[in-house]
Order: structure tokens, then sequence, then C-alpha cells
């Protein structure tokens, strides 16, 4: 819940992607629902849901209470209206996402936004969704796109993206090395398997890269076919913004040296992703320091940083969508990975960390991966990341966001010496030891709260907001902290422990 309890927690309040604050008066003053709420609650519904706030008015960030005389017959029109289809495509709110406050004497009211299923969205107005569904961006109500739109409504009917058969596609779109490889890597893991003694078009058929519809007798690849076995001219002739991008960037990220190391589709391999994922698997890990670890009388040369980072790369390409507008991209760097997908998540954030419950946007190439013991059943593959991470003191983060394009993205890092890459060092005490008591003091609000504000670094250590500015300038000139996004909607983040 907001927590809002005097006229004092007003000086904390500011709106933001979560929260927006309303006057509600009504032109008798005794309340109304205002219209502009409409396109809010379509807004946080498409994005990560939120709370509106009404009788209270905002002017130049500046927040007073004013109230709502007759909150009843506010809280009776909201209900009507999002029960009326014709006005609202569906009602995610219950009583008790509808709270009524006394604040200095004065009622307002509180509604929780929840944020719409895959399954429920998109949240629209007016009976159409085009023209009349929004997102909220940072701390406003923005259109959203026809394109946007139609992926919400084919993520909303689609349970798996990459099982419909491609017309005019065949064997010879296929790079038939990439199979090849495949099926050697099987029979490593499987040799007896029976599957291992079909043809390539039958072993495809099997493994759900070439398909046959019942319904009209149409046969042919699939798409989950063309991405793990394609050429690349194949695969954009059908998804057009289809870029796979792996970077390594040097640890100095004011070097003129751009990246270290980078893998995209050039011509010079397949462009496909069992390719990719073979290349950029082996680069993920070749510097990583292995500890020495027996199992039984031989060396253990496959630790959990190892496998968190096949993981992670599996479950990047399982779960993007490739008809989105953001590339796919991997980056390594001394500390850190960054793996991103287009196309948000399914699942919320939390849910997704906790386990036991996935939608996987393409099953059949998730099923590919399993064939050869790389991934993890379905809801248990970010768990068992964040499970070995933790083993190597290391931390992970999931977010999923909607600018500049839909796109997941899973950061992992640690600062454990044994499982540091072979080219990074620690990092230097030295900048740590210069920036003085007060950026310490600052350094150890955002580990505890990477959200925080100006003015609640401000009031918890006790000084102005203006040495609070300064210091925080000084932290990021020493490359020790990076804000990231914008002002209000944005966050801290630590760049060494």
């Amino acid at each position: 819940m907001v927590d809002l309890r005097t006229r004092d927690d007003l000086i904390l309040l500011a709106e933001s992607v979560e929260l927006e604050c309303k006057l509600a008066q009504g032109k008798n003053g005794q309340g109304e629902l205002p219209k502009d709420f409409w396109p809010t609650y379509s807004a946080m519904a498409n994005t990560h849901g939120g709370w509106v706030l009404l009788g209270i008015r905002e002017k130049s960030r500046v927040f007073t209470i004013e109230g709502i005389k007759d909150s009843e017959k506010v809280r009776t029109d909201l209900f009507n209206t999002l029960n009326n289809r014709a006005k609202v495509s569906i009602n995610l709110l219950t009583d008790r996402d509808v709270e009524t406050l006394d604040l200095d004497g004065k009622t307002i009211l509180a509604i929780r936004i929840p944020a719409a299923s895959r399954k429920q969205k998109p949240v629209y107005l007016n009976g159409q969704p085009l023209g009349n569904c929004y997102r909220r961006l940072h701390e406003g109500d923005r259109h959203c796109d026809e394109d946007t739109v139609k992926r919400m409504l084919a993520e909303q009917i689609e349970d798996s993206h990459d099982t419909r058969i491609l017309k005019g596609y065949g064997l010879n779109d296929l790079h038939l090395e990439s199979l090849h490889n495949y099926r050697n890597i099987l029979a490593s893991h499987k040799p007896d398997h029976p599957w291992l003694t079909l043809d390539d078009q039958s072993f495809l058929r099997s493994i759900g890269g070439w398909k046959k519809d019942r319904n009209n007798e149409q046969e042919g690849l699939t798409l989950a076919g063309l991405l793990m076995f394609g050429q690349w001219t194949a695969i954009i002739d059908t998804l057009p913004l289809y870029f796979l991008d792996y970077q390594e960037l040097p640890e100095d990220k004011h070097s003129d040296t751009r990246w270290l190391d980078r893998v995209v589709p050039d011509g010079t391999w397949s462009g496909n992703l069992f390719d990719f994922f073979l290349k950029v698997s082996r680069k993920l890990v070749a510097d990583l320091k292995i500890p020495f670890v027996l199992q039984g009388n031989f060396r253990q040369d496959d630790t959990p940083i190892h496998r968190a980072l096949r993981e992670a790369l599996v479950n990047t390409l399982v779960h993007a969508d490739y008809t989105d507008r953001a590339s796919l991209q991997v980056i390594k760097q001394p500390y850190s990975f960054v793996f991103r997908n287009p196309g948000t998540l399914r699942v919320p954030a939390e849910q997704a960390l906790q386990g036991g419950e996935s939608d996987c946007r393409n099953r059949t190439l998730h099923q590919m991966f399993l064939m050869i013991n790389l991934g993890e059943r379905a809801g248990s593959g970010l768990p068992k990341i964040r499970q070995s991470l933790e083993q190597s003191d290391g931390t992970m983060e999931l977010i999923d966001s909607f600018e500049p394009y839909d796109h997941t993205k899973l950061t992992m890092k640690w600062f454990n010496e044994v499982n540091l890459p072979i080219s990074a060092e620690k990092p230097s005490e030295k900048r740590r030891r210069n920036v003085g008591e007060t950026s310490e003091k600052i350094l150890a609000a955002i580990r505890k709260n990477k959200f925080i504000t100006i003015a609640e670094l401000a009031e918890e250590i006790n000084i102005s907001s203006r040495s609070i500015e300064r210091n925080l300038k000084k932290l990021q000139e020493q490359h020790l902290l990076q804000r990231n996004g914008s002002d209000k909607g944005g966050y801290w983040e630590l760049l060494i422990e």
C-alpha cells in the first residue's frame, strides 16, 4: 500500500511510473471520477500496475490534500464503468483494490491497479484496442502504436510463438552443418536414442522443427526449425527484425576501444540460434578462473558459474520475441554479464525468480535445448541461476522495460576472486578510500534501496540536498556509481562493491 498517513508524508511523494495523483473534485466540488483516470488505468494495467490517488492536487511537484466529499459516489461510478465493456475491455479491480484514507480529516481514494496478465492484455478503452490502448512510461500515459497493440493481441492468443508452419520454406533453407552438429551432440549424450537413425526431415519432425497440420494437410518447416538451424538470409526473410549480438567490453567504459570481441551475423557463419549458442557459450566462460575441485578422482571444471552462464544464455534465446524491435544482446564485462532479449516477461519478475511457473514464449526451442541437456525444466531455470550466483557471492537482477523497445534484461554480477575472469583484477580499494565518510554513507543507503531519492538521502544522512548532489556527482565521476533511467523513474547502480 502507498504509505500515506499525514500531510507530512506528502513531502516525500512524487508521481512516478507506478503512482499518479488526480484532484477528482468534479464540477460541483463534491467529487467525480476524472476522465483522464481511464488512460492511466489502461497504461498501468498494460505495464507493471500502480496506484492512483484521488483527492490530491499536484502543482509543480507540490502535493496538497483536497479530499473527496462524496467518495462513495466516485467508488460506485468507478465500478460501474469498469464493468461496462463498451467503456473498458476488462475489470481488474476488486473492492480490496479501492481503499478510503482519512488524511488530516479529508477523504481520499487510493486505487491499486494490478498489472494485467498476458491473457488479459491489451487493456483498452471504448471497445477498440487500436487508438485506445496505453502504456505507462515514466510518469506519463502514452498511446500504444499499432505494432505494439498487435503484438499484445498475438501474445494473448499464442501460447508458443515458434510452432507455426512456414509456407514456402524447406530443408534448403537450413544450414545442414548446424543440424548435423546438433545430432552429434545428442548422440554424445544419448548414443542409443532411436531418433538418431532417422533421416534429417524425420529427425526434424521428431524434435518439432518440421510439422504437419492435420486440419489442412499443410506440411513444412516450423519457425523453431528455421530459428534453430536456418540460414541467416532465410531467417530474416520471415523475421526482418531478427538480430543477434554478443559483445565483450573493456573494463574502462570510457576507453576508445568499443569492444574486445563481437559476434553478429556477418555472412561468415550461419546466423542461427544454435550456432550463436555454441560460439557465445564458449566465449562467456573462456577466461573464467576454475577452482581446483575433485569429483571422485577427476577434476571438476564445470563450476556453478559456468552452469549459470549457459542457463542464462539458453533462457534468453528461448524467451525472446523475434518479431519485436530490440535485438537479442549478450554483453560480457570483467565483473558482470548482461543478457537482453526482445519482448517483455510473460510472468512478473518476482514470480519468475521464485520459480514454479513458466510461460515460455518459444516452447519448441526450449525442448530442443533440453534434448541435449541444456536449459532447465519449466519454472526452474532462473532460481537455479540465482542459486549458482549466491554460491559464488554473486547477485542477479531481472527487469523488463518498454523503452526504447520491449525487452527483458538479466544482469549477473559477482566479486568472488575465484570466479572472476583471468583478465580482470579486483576493483581498486584506493578509489574507495578516497570517497569520504559522507559518500560511504550514500553508497550504503543505495545498497539498501537503489530507488532512493535525493530528498530521502538527505533526510537519512542528515545533510542538505545540495551536499548529496555534490557527493553523487563525485561518485559518478569516480565510476563507483551510475544512474540508470530518468530522474523520477530510474535507479542507482553500484559499479563496485
